[in-house]
């Protein structure tokens, strides 16, 4: 037994007894309340080393729970749990100073090990100082919600306040773009500019003009002064944009610019300062480019303050299912069509997929079957790729004929052990992982882990 103490705060009885029964269990003191008010009486008496709190309640929910511990000044780490886990939910409660945040129904193993930290740090968490309270300022449609995209929502939650510079990497068609987009909006320059510059769109011979603008005159066809982007997005933040791509001659420029924070028109003598926030992406490895001397490593340290990685579809297919049902929706209300789907054929089909192109290929796909699809829902005969091959050449029911990651094949093999153990024994959890040889708690992450609730 241990002498940390937990307070559970859930309207739910079920939930509160559960996380009581398991806290428990692991050693930890642990005390529960029903709503925030009943939280905020306990919490001064006990002294909690870690809160975890549902968001989601009647009279006071847990942002407004957390708020009020801010204004308290109390330093207890605050774990947030919610089953909506939107792109919105996480950056807020990032933002407000949350240790965590964790999704209804949980993996136990990630859970305790939340609290095990939470409980570590209590003395040292510095993200419960007295502050403003949070305004959503921008709606970003970024879907997903496995645990490598709620890492990025946290990401973008605890640095879009900051200044500090973000390099956003990733595969092609991740949603960068987006990502830099939510850091903007949700930060104090959220009401200010977002330029964004497309380093691939643009020849290095006008790369330089369009960044810092020109004189009138300063070469033919400069018939009168323009601004560049450094000055149109003054006190806001200027994105780049596959900035891998730009030449060495003009990267040296960017560096003094992004380090001194001025720089000159093309053709002008006078030196102009601004004040922007710098954020860049790239689906290069600007590391490797660095070391084959292809990119400045000054500006790559520059550049590389902090560092937000977005995974590719295929390592996270547990997010296909929302991504479709978007698109879908977007699409039907574009074209004035009705599709309510895909078929299961057509949804094995999409799961088995590798997705090269990542979301963009996905939502390409979806657009193109909601036009061509001959009834309301898509079948696989209706689900083609740019390249015109169609999809189902590339599922197989042998999978290691699919051309699919280890971990995919692994998972895969794992899903149908499982599911085939529960359906044996009609559902029930004890008896199947005891055919299994693994304990309940392991078998309930792997059900919430492969899909299989």
């Amino acid at each position: 037994m241990n002498d940390k103490i937990v307070l559970v705060v859930d309207d739910e009885e079920s939930v509160r007894q559960f996380l009581y029964d398991v806290l428990t269990d692991e050693g930890y003191r642990v005390e529960t309340a029903a709503n925030g008010n009943e939280c905020l009486e306990k919490i001064t008496m006990v002294r909690p080393d870690v809160l975890v709190t549902d968001i989601r309640m009647p009279e006071k929910d847990g942002f407004s729970l957390l708020d009020r511990i801010k204004e308290l000044g109390l330093s207890t780490p605050v774990i947030l749990m919610t089953a909506f886990g939107t792109t919105e939910v996480a950056i807020r409660a990032m933002k407000l100073g949350a240790f965590d945040y964790i999704i209804k129904p949980f993996n136990l193993d990630e859970f305790l090990n939340m609290i095990r930290r939470a409980s570590a740090q209590k003395d040292t968490v510095a993200a419960f100082q007295p502050g403003e309270k949070l305004q959503i300022k921008g709606q970003v449609n970024i879907i997903g919600n496995s645990p490598a995209m709620q890492g990025v929502y946290k990401d973008i939650g605890r640095v879009a306040d900051s200044n500090a510079t973000v390099l956003i990497q990733g595969e092609s068609g991740t949603g960068k773009d987006l990502v830099a987009r939510a850091i903007h909006f949700n930060s104090c320059r959220g009401n200010k500019p977002f330029i964004k510059v497309n380093c691939t769109n643009l020849p290095d011979s006008l790369l330089e003009s369009e960044l810092f603008g020109y004189e009138k005159g300063a070469f033919t066809g400069a018939g009168n002064q323009k601004k560049g982007k450094f000055e149109l997005a003054h006190q806001g933040t200027i994105f780049f944009d596959e900035i891998g791509e730009i030449s060495l001659s003009t990267q040296a420029k960017l560096l003094r610019a992004i380090q001194e924070k001025e720089f000159d028109r093309v053709g002008g003598t006078s030196t102009i300062k601004v004040d922007v926030r710098i954020l860049a992406a790239t689906n290069r490895k600007l590391e490797q480019s660095v070391k084959e001397g292809e990119f400045r490593g000054d500006l790559f340290f520059r550049l590389n303050v902090v560092n937000i990685y977005i995974p590719p579809l295929r390592e996270r297919k547990e997010d296909i299912e929302a991504l479709v049902a978007f698109f879908l929706a977007k699409y039907n209300n574009e074209f004035n069509r009705q599709v309510k789907g895909f078929s299961p054929e057509a949804t094995k089909l999409l799961m088995n997929y590798a997705w090269p192109g990542n979301v963009r290929e996905l939502e390409n796909l979806c657009e193109r079957a909601i036009i061509m699809a001959r009834g309301n829902i898509i079948v696989p005969e209706d689900l083609e790729l740019s390249s015109g091959n169609k999809i189902q050449s590339l599922s197989s029911s042998n999978p290691s004929e699919q051309n699919l990651p280890l971990k995919q094949i692994v998972a895969d093999v794992e899903r149908q052990v499982i599911l085939k153990a529960l359906e044996e024994n009609n559902w029930c959890r004890t008896t199947a992982a005891k055919v299994l040889g693994i304990n309940r708690r392991s078998l309930y992450s792997k059900i919430k882990e492969l899909g299989l609730e």
